[in-house]
């Protein structure tokens, strides 16, 4: 039951971004299944999945980000926790997650199941209901749309964390010209300040406008700050602390060139408090 459920919460976790929430539509799905009569269901583990996974394509139909400053991110997770359930080589990587909010949950759910989990499209169309051209159909949409965004595979570990030290230098010491050479010309910074935090910008993109913004980021609020190296969702991280409490973790996509396309600074306290106690384990 454990490697179930462990599958459930994967499944879940990929389609709506937050661990947390996750949680609760698997534990629905669960509990909604011993209050069942079970004499019409062959298919334990089957029924399970068809229901978590509609269950949380219905979720993310109805989550609402427009009361959020900034732009809406994922909820990281650190496979290093001892409390992280996720499988996971099949868990998202940070950047496919931000990519996914781009599709629409049933897009989303197609996607991963047929890139991710390895689904035909005959047991896709099964489990949400649909024909399996409309399965294709929705997997074609959504591969178009991930690839006008221009995805690229995660680099190395070690590329990644010595490409997110000499930031961190970089970053400290105000060298602009060091900086320059990190990023591509058009770097992307997402901030995420939730319900509370105002943030800068939502989106900032090209090197121009992302060095301006981080130097401003780093004089006013980074400056007396420890920080922290960490891997989220197979990718590297920076977290800032003020004194012990967690006060802003920016995560970072690298390229196999050493070269940092995308930073995501998360800053909104509630996703903050789930990352502290994942970054004490």
């Amino acid at each position: 039951m454990q490697e179930n459920y462990r599958k459930l919460l994967t499944y879940s976790y990929n389609i709506v971004g937050s661990y947390e929430d996750a949680k609760d539509l698997v534990q629905d799905g669960v509990e909604k299944y011993i209050s069942l009569d079970k004499s019409n269901i062959r298919n334990t583990s089957n029924f399970l999945i068809k229901s978590v996974i509609n269950h949380s394509i219905n979720f993310k139909n109805k989550q609402s980000k427009k009361d959020n400053f900034g732009q809406w991110l994922p909820e990281p997770i650190s496979f290093d926790h001892a409390d992280t359930n996720l499988i996971k080589e099949q868990t998202a990587a940070y950047t496919m997650l931000v990519l996914l909010e781009n599709l629409n949950p049933k897009e989303r759910a197609v996607f991963i199941l047929k890139s991710g989990f390895d689904y035909s499209h005959d047991e896709i169309a099964k489990l949400l209901d649909i024909s399996m051209d409309n399965s294709r159909q929705l997997y074609s949409r959504a591969s178009r749309a991930l690839k006008a965004k221009n995805l690229v595979e995660s680099s190395a570990v070690k590329v990644q964390s010595a490409a997110v030290k000499k930031y961190q230098k970089a970053l400290s010491q105000a060298n602009i010209s060091e900086l320059e050479a990190l990023l591509i010309s058009d770097i992307k910074i997402t901030a995420d300040g939730g319900k509370n935090v105002r943030v800068f910008k939502g989106v900032g993109i090209g090197i121009k406008d992302v060095i301006k913004l981080l130097s401003l980021i780093q004089k006013h609020f980074l400056y007396d700050k420890k920080f922290s190296f960490h891997h989220f969702n197979h990718q590297v991280a920076i977290c800032f602390w003020d004194h012990d409490k967690l006060y802003n973790c920016q995560i970072l996509e690298v390229d196999a060139k050493s070269k940092i396309r995308n930073i995501y600074s998360i800053v909104d306290p509630e996703k903050l408090k789930k990352i502290q106690l994942m970054s004490h384990s």
